[in-house]
């Protein structure tokens, strides 16, 4: 079984900063790829895309982690924050999608 477990999130301060972190563990035979996702309230999960100064995302491929650095966090990002990742289970098989738990960051002062 395969599992990924996102930490990181919390409350920030318009203009602060958060790093999440998504782990991968279980029996697979590789990680295919690996990305953030977000859910605002009332809104559809949407591909979190690399914003220059604001938004990096970076791979750990030895530790099977995907981080999400956030700056210059708005009210506008406050979200639930989901994890996928693409894995192959066993060598020659296709990919299965794989989502973590999701974890909320909120923005307020």
């Amino acid at each position: 079984q395969v599992q990924l477990v996102e930490s990181g999130g919390g409350l920030v301060q318009p203009g602060g900063s958060l790093r999440l972190s998504c782990a991968a563990s279980g029996s697979f035979f590789s990680i295919n790829s690996m990305g953030w996702y977000r859910q605002a309230p009332g809104k559809e999960r949407v591909l979190v895309a690399p914003v220059a100064g604001r938004f990096t995302i970076s791979r750990d491929y030895a530790k099977n982690t995907v981080y999400l650095q956030m700056n210059s966090l708005e009210p506008e990002d406050a979200a639930v924050y989901y994890c996928n990742a693409k894995i192959s289970l066993r060598w020659g098989q296709g990919s299965v999608n794989v989502w973590g738990q999701g974890t909320q960051v909120t923005v307020s002062s």
